[in-house]
C-alpha cells in the first residue's frame, strides 16, 4: 500500500491494520496516544474509507492535524449500512468524540400517557382502573398504557392534557384519590371531569369519551365532530334532547379548542405527524431547532447545540467526498452536515415522524439508511410549500433567535471564567479546560443529610457530572464531619488515579462556608496528599447579603473580596447556588421518601386516607411502620393479616 505519511511516521501495525481491512460496510474509531477517541465513522467500504485517510495529503487542515495524533484504530464489521448507522451514532453519544459533531441529550422527552382501563368484576364497584386516566409522564414506557409524544415541552403535554379535559372530561387523579370520593371534586364543578368517581358517567360513555380522546391525539377531528354531530342528531330524533344537549357541548367546546388553536392539518398534504427541522450556523457555533407537529397540532419546538462543531467538518467533509463527486460534495454546506449529524443521531432513541421538513437537503442514503432502521418509508421534504413553508420559516426563526442568544450567554460566561481565573491566578492558557468542583451540604435539623458536587467547565455546569452523597455515621448537624466525608469519598481515589497519571484534579475546589469549612477541607487534602492552593470556601458577606461574599483560601493566602459587581464574583455565585440548588432537592426528595415512604403507603391497594391516617397515628410515621412487624400491623383498626403482609412487604 502507497501510504504518504505526511512528515509523519504511523506506527508500521497500525498501517499494517488497515492495509488488512475487509471491503466490507463497517464502524471505525481512531484513538490517540492517551486513549482518548478522535473520530468515529462509518463506510459502505472499510477497507477504502480508512486507508484515504493514511494516503492522501491532508495539508494543514483540522483532518490532518487529527490523523497525525491517531496511533491506534478499532472496526467492527456490520451487516449492511443502517447497522452502520445505528452503531456509528451510538459510539459517538457514548465515547465523545474530538473530531465528531456531538448532540447531546440533555434529558428525556415528555409524552402524554392514557392508563389502561380494566373492566370491574361483576359485583365490584368501579375502580380507578376501570376509568382510563391522562397524565404527564417521562421515563420508561410500560405496555399497559398508551403514550402519545414525544412532546418538545413538558408545557406542550400539560396544555394538551388542558384541552382534553375542558372537551372529554377524562380524570386526571391518581388511583388513590379516586378510590377514595365520595363527592365530585373541583374539576367537576368547573366541567374538566365527568366524575367517573361517584358514578356520574357510565363506564360504557366513559370509555367513549376515552376513544375520542384518542382519535383528537392522532388528528382525527374532524371524524369526531361528524361522528358527534350524527349522533346528536339521532338522539334529537327519539327526543332524547338532555343526550343531544350533552353532545352538542361537546361539539361547541371541541370546536371553540380547534379554533383557538388555529390548528392546521398541513393544508392539501393532510399531515398529521411532522417534524420541522431548522439548523442555524454563526461564530463557530450552531442550532438546530427541531419543532413538532403531532395529531395536526403544532406543539411548539425545542433548541439544540452540537459540539465540536469546527474540528468535526474536515472529518465529515472527507467522509463525503467517498460517497459521492467532489463537485456535489463542495455544494454541501456546514448546515447540511450540522443537520444530518442531527438526524442521524437523534432518531436513535425516538420515533420518528413519516415527513420531516428540513431547511437543508438531506443525503438520500441517509434517509434510505433510517428508514431500514426504523422499518417504515420517511420523507425528508427541502424547499416545502403552503403550510409546511410556514411551519419552516418559523422553526428558522426560532433557530436565528436561539443562537443569537447562546453567543450573547457564553460571550458572557468566557468573560466570567477569565475573569475568575485572573483574579485567583488560575491557568490562563486554556480556559476550555478549566475545571471548578463545588461541594454544598444540606439537611433539615439534622435529617436527611445529603452533600452535592457540581462540575464547572468549558464555560457551563456539566450537570451529567453532578453527583450526590448520601452522609451517614456523623452527628446530626454536624456539617462539618459531612464535609470532610464527602471530600474524601470523593478525592480519595481520585488523588491516586492522578498520581497515576489515569485523572486530573479540578483547578479550584470551592466549599460552600467560611473558615471552619475550609479547615475541613484542609485536613483532607493533607491527608491525602494534594495541593491547598486548590481549596476555596465561599463565605457569607456582613448580614449576610449576596455580593458581599469573600473567599477563604486553605493554605493561608488572604481573604479575596471579587466586588459586588465582579464577573468573578457572578460566577462564584453561580456555582455556589447551583451547588445548593442540587444538594437541597435531594435532601428534600429523601426527606419525603422517609417521612412519607416514598408514597408508598398510598401505593398499596387498599390503604385510602382514612387506613393511612390510623397506621401513622399508631406508629408515628412511615419509620415506625416500617420498623414493625406484619401482626403488629395488623392490631390497627380497618387492617386485615393479609392487608398487613402486603404493607410490610412494601416497605421492606
Amino acid at each position: 500500500m502507497d501510504v504518504m505519511t505526511q512528515a509523519h511516521e504511523f506506527d508500521p501495525q497500525l498501517l499494517s491494520e488497515v492495509a488488512a481491512l475487509p471491503a466490507l460496510p463497517g464502524v471505525y474509531r481512531y484513538f490517540d496516544a492517551q486513549g482518548g477517541v478522535l473520530y468515529v465513522g462509518k463506510a459502505r467500504n472499510l477497507k477504502k474509507r480508512v486507508t484515504s485517510y493514511f494516503q492522501k495529503n491532508h495539508g494543514g487542515t483540522r483532518i490532518g492535524h487529527m490523523v497525525t495524533k491517531i496511533v491506534r484504530m478499532e472496526t467492527t464489521v456490520v451487516r449492511s449500512e443502517a447497522e452502520a448507522l445505528l452503531l456509528e451514532n451510538n459510539l459517538i453519544k457514548t465515547l465523545n468524540p474530538k473530531y465528531n459533531i456531538l448532540f447531546r441529550d440533555d434529558k428525556s422527552y415528555p409524552y402524554l400517557k392514557l392508563t389502561g382501563s380494566q373492566a370491574a368484576k361483576e359485583g365490584e364497584s368501579p375502580s380507578g382502573a376501570a376509568f382510563s386516566r391522562i397524565a404527564y409522564y417521562r421515563g420508561a414506557i410500560e405496555k399497559k398504557h398508551r403514550y402519545f409524544g414525544p412532546y418538545p415541552s413538558a408545557w406542550a403535554v400539560k396544555d394538551t392534557i388542558l384541552l382534553l379535559q375542558k372537551v372529554f372530561k377524562l380524570r386526571t387523579c391518581e388511583d388513590t384519590v379516586f378510590n377514595n370520593r365520595t363527592r365530585p371534586c373541583l374539576l367537576y364543578q368547573i366541567k374538566r371531569c365527568s366524575a367517573p368517581c361517584v358514578g356520574h358517567v357510565s363506564p360504557e360513555q366513559y370509555a367513549l369519551d376515552t376513544s375520542n380522546a384518542v382519535r383528537f391525539l392522532q388528528g382525527q377531528t374532524q371524524e369526531i365532530l361528524t361522528d358527534l354531530e350524527q349522533k346528536m342528531l339521532a338522539h334529537a330524533d327519539k327526543l332524547e334532547f338532555e343526550q343531544a344537549a350533552e353532545l352538542r357541548n361537546q361539539m361547541s367546546s371541541l370546536s371553540k379548542v380547534l379554533h383557538q388553536q388555529s390548528m392546521e392539518l398541513g393544508g392539501k398534504n393532510g399531515d398529521v405527524d411532522v417534524d420541522i427541522l431548522a439548523v442555524k450556523v454563526q461564530g463557530g457555533k450552531a442550532c438546530v431547532n427541531l419543532a413538532m407537529v403531532r395529531g395536526g397540532r403544532h406543539l411548539g419546538d425545542r433548541p439544540y447545540f452540537p459540539t465540536h462543531v469546527e474540528n468535526a467538518t474536515d472529518a465529515a467533509v472527507l467522509d463525503a467526498e467517498l460517497d459521492a463527486p467532489v463537485s456535489l460534495v463542495k455544494e454541501k454546506s456546514l448546515e447540511a452536515l450540522v443537520l444530518e449529524a442531527f438526524i442521524a443521531q437523534h432518531y436513535i432513541d425516538v420515533p420518528v415522524p413519516p415527513t420531516l421538513v428540513c431547511s437543508e437537503p438531506i443525503d438520500k442514503d441517509l434517509m434510505a439508511a433510517l428508514a431500514e432502521q426504523v422499518g417504515s418509508k420517511i420523507t425528508a421534504v427541502h424547499q416545502p410549500r403552503e403550510q409546511r413553508r410556514i411551519w419552516l420559516e418559523m422553526a428558522q426563526k426560532n433557530a436565528g433567535l436561539q443562537l443569537a442568544r447562546l453567543l450573547a450567554e457564553q460571550g458572557s460566561q468566557q468573560a466570567r471564567t477569565r475573569a475568575l481565573a485572573e483574579a485567583l491566578d488560575l491557568p490562563l492558557d486554556n480556559l476550555e479546560a478549566l475545571r471548578i468542583e463545588c461541594f454544598d451540604i444540606s439537611h433539615t435539623a439534622g435529617e436527611s443529610t445529603q452533600a452535592s458536587c457540581v462540575v464547572f467547565k468549558e464555560h457551563k455546569m456539566q450537570n451529567s457530572e453532578y453527583r450526590r452523597y448520601n452522609i451517614d455515621g456523623i452527628t446530626p448537624g454536624d456539617d462539618y464531619a459531612a464535609m470532610r466525608q464527602v471530600l474524601t469519598r470523593r478525592y480519595t481515589k481520585l488523588a491516586e488515579a492522578a498520581r497515576n497519571g489515569d485523572a486530573t484534579l479540578p483547578d479550584l475546589v470551592l466549599v460552600d462556608g467560611g473558615k471552619g469549612q475550609v479547615s475541613m477541607a484542609r485536613q483532607v487534602f493533607a491527608e491525602l496528599g494534594l495541593d491547598l492552593g486548590l481549596i476555596a470556601g465561599v463565605e457569607k458577606g456582613e448580614g449576610r447579603k449576596v455580593g458581599l461574599e469573600e473567599l477563604v483560601f486553605a493554605d493561608g493566602r488572604d481573604k479575596v473580596y471579587l466586588g459586588r459587581d465582579s464577573a468573578a464574583l457572578m460566577l462564584i455565585a453561580q456555582i455556589r447556588d447551583e451547588a445548593h440548588r442540587f444538594a437541597i432537592t435531594g435532601m428534600r426528595a429523601k426527606r419525603a421518601q422517609v417521612r412519607v415512604g416514598g408514597s408508598k403507603l398510598e401505593d398499596i391497594p387498599g390503604i385510602g386516607p382514612k387506613r393511612r391516617a390510623s397506621l401513622l397515628q399508631r406508629f408515628g410515621g412511615v419509620r415506625g411502620i416500617a420498623s414493625a412487624s406484619a401482626e403488629d400491623i395488623a392490631t390497627v383498626d380497618g387492617i386485615s393479616k393479609d392487608l398487613a403482609e402486603e404493607i410490610y412487604r412494601a416497605l421492606h
